[in-house]
């Protein structure tokens, strides 16, 4: 048995859940593990001097619950899969002993301990103005106070951004306003490649 992980990093509204659902439905075998699941309660989030809430931190998020799923993913994959549902679609192309992971969050690659667990990072990015249009169009829980993208969640990003890049250097960064097509056979092709130099 083969096991791969995927991490599908970037900013928020970059198009991660989408890419990462995209190959979940193409490769067979394979799983989603979302960060956003593992959000701390809104009660428990400290705010900053502003006022705004720090969901941008690794403390935010239960980490720990987070590496426990990813754990018994790595002891069990076909157990781990069952538990969560109907596997994805078999394809023809894929082999049946591979089984994947496709890990998707905004902060996958700034928690050291998951960091190390990938096969392969990407990292999707788009400009500042896409992303601040896209973030108020969504409906969040609860919602974003008013000059909060500005306030906190890009310097965040920002922050963020350059810490992964001072501790990781092999992430494959990909642009997010790319049609979702595009970006699916960039990952597929990638994947594949994988594949073929490890069983030479």
């Amino acid at each position: 048995m083969r096991k791969v992980i995927i991490g599908i990093g970037g900013m928020t509204n970059g198009g991660k859940t989408t890419l990462s659902k995209n190959l979940q439905e193409l490769l067979h075998n394979s799983l989603v593990i979302s960060q956003d699941n593992f959000f701390k309660d809104d009660s428990v989030v400290p705010a900053d001097v502003n006022g705004f809430k720090q969901y941008d931190t690794l403390d935010a998020l239960h980490m720990d619950r987070m590496m426990a799923d990813v754990g018994s993913w790595l002891e069990d994959p076909q157990s781990f899969m069952m538990s969560r549902g109907p596997a994805a679609k078999p394809t023809a192309s894929e082999s049946t002993n591979v089984f994947v992971l496709v890990v998707e969050g905004f902060l996958i690659f700034n928690h050291g301990p998951l960091n190390t667990l990938f096969n392969k990072r990407y990292f999707l990015q788009i400009p500042y103005e896409i992303c601040k249009e896209r973030r108020s169009s969504r409906v969040y829980v609860p919602p974003d106070p008013p000059g909060y993208f500005d306030g906190y969640v890009w310097p965040m990003y920002l922050k963020n951004k350059k810490t992964m890049e001072e501790a990781v250097n092999d992430i494959v960064f990909l642009d997010g306003t790319q049609k979702r097509e595009t970006l699916l056979s960039t990952v597929l092709a990638d994947f594949q490649e994988m594949l073929m130099v490890t069983h030479t």
